[in-house]
């Protein structure tokens, strides 16, 4: 299971003046806002785990997709639930079984009985919120339904394409104790994900919290919007030109293919690994209120963005080597670039 490392947060650095090809609407001080504003009100319902919900938050505007590997009860649909709930978007979710057909996620064309036309009936996929509830108990070939619209954010049924609304992020969970009836996941659907989290079970005081909030009703229910759908998309578009150094470039690259060439690893991180983590460090960057992305976001975002992509030799398991342990060996080979400033 993953470690998530939190962000240390950078000194303030003088901001630029916004490029014109940003949206009008905002800029590094107005994303910082909005960005806080998501948080506070997502954890009136999931407490006490604020960095995961950040995470969460990071890989929508990133226009990635999460997966859970945690126990059951720890939060993981409510946490879609309230996001879903804070930008007032369209939500759907389904649970995963060995039944599950691909037309349950994707949709089919029914018949018509008014004009005698088929048409196509949209599937639960199509919305800005979707929650694959243990997904690895689906078969592989309902799990590779999911695939066109994670990668290309379309659903191509009967020779047609249909676009899905945007945003669209999908939360997906699995159970990592119940193994039997389950199907794992392949790796080219795990290097789809941005990010593989776990939220864990709640401390003491934010159990606590948890239950007087949801003494008289679920929380949830009181829960409101406060980012409107076209908020958060001028918030995707403004973060995609938030300024990368060619030395934090290279530096993502060097951290990569590092993974590449490591004894311990037979499988290490691909080119969208390397697309992946610079999105995401590009959002980082931008919910700290800042328009350039430093060393310190990408190396907050390295063991969720990598981890689930990388395997183990037979010989590092053999030595209980780990994942995150040569994650960090990584991080302490590769050299970090010094004063590195925001480029072109």
């Amino acid at each position: 299971m993953s470690t998530v490392r939190t962000t240390v947060a950078a000194a303030p650095r003088p901001r630029r003046a916004s490029r014109s090809t940003r949206a009008a609407t905002v800029d590094s001080d107005v994303f910082g806002e909005r960005f806080e504003r998501l948080v506070d009100n997502v954890s009136q319902v999931i407490k006490g785990k604020s960095d995961i919900i950040r995470l969460c938050l990071v890989g929508m505007l990133a226009e990635g997709h999460v997966l859970f590997e945690d126990l059951p009860g720890t939060g993981k649909t409510m946490l879609a639930r309230s996001i879903a709930q804070t930008i007032n978007a369209r939500a759907s979710r389904i649970q995963c079984t060995p039944d599950l057909l691909p037309a349950d996620i994707t949709g089919s064309t029914v018949l018509n009985r008014t004009t005698g036309a088929f048409v196509f009936r949209e599937g639960p996929v199509f919305a800005n919120v979707f929650l694959a509830d243990e997904v690895n108990r689906a078969t592989p070939k309902t799990q590779s339904a999911l695939l066109e619209a994670m990668a290309e954010k379309r659903v191509s049924f009967d020779g047609v394409t249909h676009p899905l609304p945007k945003p669209f992020f999908v939360l997906a969970t699995m159970n990592p104790i119940e193994l039997a009836g389950t199907f794992p996941l392949p790796e080219a659907q795990l290097d789809r994900f941005l990010f593989k989290l776990s939220l864990g079970y709640a401390g003491r005081e934010a159990e606590a919290e948890l239950v007087r909030a949801n003494s008289r009703q679920e929380a949830i229910n009181t829960l409101t919007a406060v980012v409107e759908i076209q908020e958060l998309v001028d918030m995707i578009e403004w973060a995609k030109d938030v300024t990368l150094s060619d030395e934090v470039l290279y530096y993502v690259i060097d951290l990569v293919q590092a993974t590449r060439t490591d004894p311990a690893l037979q499988m290490g991180g691909s080119s969208r690994a390397t697309q992946a983590l610079v999105r995401a460090a590009r959002v980082m960057a931008a919910s700290q209120g800042r328009d350039d992305v430093l060393p310190d976001d990408v190396k907050a975002l390295v063991t969720p963005v990598l981890a689930h992509r990388l395997v183990l030799t037979p010989d590092a398991q053999l030595r209980d080597e780990s994942i995150d342990g040569v994650i960090d060996r990584i991080l302490h080979r590769v050299k970090v670039p010094l004063g590195a400033r925001s480029g072109a």
